[in-house]
């Protein structure tokens, strides 16, 4: 729905301007790989090496398989729909209003959650390096500062996300130097092997899918490009491409990382504590310096997942303001010259910056993948609907990109979402049912459509 249809709709809707097509091909993937961020293995490393049996660059190229599906399938449908409220419009256009509407609302979780982790990573690791500044204090001025780059506009983020992704791939090329160089020197083991990939002494498939379940973490957030459909310069083509170019150039990343530092650290069962085994793998190759740059590193992550995630579900909320699920004069509202929905914007900013100051991080990231997959599923689902049931496209290469690619990334997902925790199943079902009772009180009880609805 375009901007000029919501104007001449019976409601009366601010003046409003529309987004800037100002962003290439490459801003878009900058604009992915820093909200997936290059250096997600860090974190998950240690954990990822235990579930795997020493596996860790193995899982990655199985999750990177995986999720290509669904990045797919977000290509296909950002080429049918180009509109901002990605997963939301793709499910409503293709599926069902209402489905969309479910979709949009899971994903909402999803974008809010995102931004609000790294928000409370970068407070926490500022406060430890600055205890004598509060952490609330941390929160405050991480949260201002991202709000205030999206309020500039789209090109003001997409310098941020380049400078960002400049720190992260700094530390991986160090990383990666010091490593090479320690292991071609025999210092720290051999450069080269098939063991981290495959290791028949301990290789399990169970356990392989396990830590599977868990690297796909990392892959969580190249859905976001989708929703700068009317940002792009070239629309749809660009965001087609980008999305599935950021899933297999952060894939060959975290590849690449993961095999190195399990070169290095052979023995996942000796790690001195398995949430920081990344950084001792640094500190062996790259001492106290790549260390403390490597952490450096993970702050700067989070700070660009936060401004990206932020700039994500600001838009994903226009979409749904702009066809009235939301109310339209906010939600809807883009700024003339900064060409940003600024009110979104600013909402997003006030949530991230109340939930950083509340709530504790490890209750925040066991629901995050929940709305994640919800909304990965429905955008498979709406390729098979659109493409291959409404549009009969079904000859040659067209089967596999309307019908078994999205298949294999909806069974992948389901079957991922099946196997989150307990809390985060119970906490996202709450959050679905919220959503189910606004819908309820919106439709008066599904006696009118969606289409009727005006705030």
């Amino acid at each position: 729905m375009s901007t000029s249809s919501v104007k001449s709709s019976g409601t009366q809707a601010p003046a409003s301007g529309s987004f800037k097509r100002v962003l290439s091909l490459w801003d878009l993937v900058l604009f992915g790989i820093a909200f997936v961020s290059p250096t997600a293995p860090y974190a998950l490393f240690g954990i990822v090496a235990a579930k795997s049996n020493g596996h860790v660059p193995l899982v990655y190229l199985v999750a990177m398989v995986a999720m290509s599906f669904t990045a797919v399938s977000y290509g296909r449908m950002a080429t049918a729909f180009p509109e901002p409220g990605s997963t939301y419009t793709y499910a409503s256009k293709a599926l069902h209003p209402n489905v969309g509407f479910f979709a949009g609302w899971g994903m909402i979780l999803d974008y809010i959650l995102i931004p609000l982790l790294s928000i409370i990573y970068v407070a926490l690791t500022g406060s430890r390096l600055l205890p004598q500044v509060p952490y609330v204090v941390w929160v405050i001025g991480t949260a201002v500062a991202i709000t205030a780059i999206n309020l500039r506009g789209i090109e003001m983020t997409a310098r941020a996300n380049l400078v960002l992704n400049l720190v992260m791939i700094a530390s991986l090329v160090w990383f990666a130097a010091t490593a090479i160089a320690a292991l071609a020197g025999g210092g720290s083991g051999t450069l080269l092997s098939s063991r981290p990939f495959y290791n028949p002494e301990v290789f399990s498939v169970n356990s392989l899918m396990g830590a599977t379940s868990i690297a796909v973490l990392s892959f969580l957030g190249f859905d976001g490009i989708s929703t700068l459909a009317e940002d792009a310069r070239n629309g749809s083509r660009d965001i087609a491409r980008a999305t599935v170019l950021v899933c297999f150039i952060c894939g060959g990343l975290f590849i690449g990382q993961t095999y190195l530092a399990q070169m290095v650290w052979p023995d996942y069962t000796t790690f001195p504590q398995i949430e920081t085994a990344f950084m001792d793998v640094s500190s062996r190759v790259g001492g106290e310096w790549l260390f403390y740059f490597v952490s450096l590193a993970l702050v700067v992550s989070g700070l660009g997942s936060s401004i990206t995630g932020q700039a994500s579900a600001s838009r994903l909320l226009c979409g749904m303001g702009r066809d009235r699920l939301l109310p339209q004069r906010l939600f809807g509202y883009i700024h003339p010259r900064l060409g940003t929905p600024v009110y979104s914007v600013l909402l997003m900013g006030a949530v991230h910056l109340l939930g950083a100051a509340f709530l504790k991080f490890g209750e925040a990231a066991e629901v995050i993948n929940f709305g994640a997959f919800v909304g990965f599923m429905t955008v498979n689902l709406a390729v098979i609907r659109h493409y291959f049931l409404r549009l009969k496209q079904r000859s040659g290469t067209q089967l596999l990109l309307n019908l078994v690619f999205p298949s294999l990334g909806f069974g992948i997902c389901f079957y991922i979402w099946l196997n989150l925790s307990h809390f985060s199943l119970k906490l996202g079902a709450v959050w679905m049912a919220l959503g189910f009772l606004y819908l309820l009180i919106l439709t008066r009880g599904f006696r009118r459509s969606l289409g009727e609805l005006k705030f």
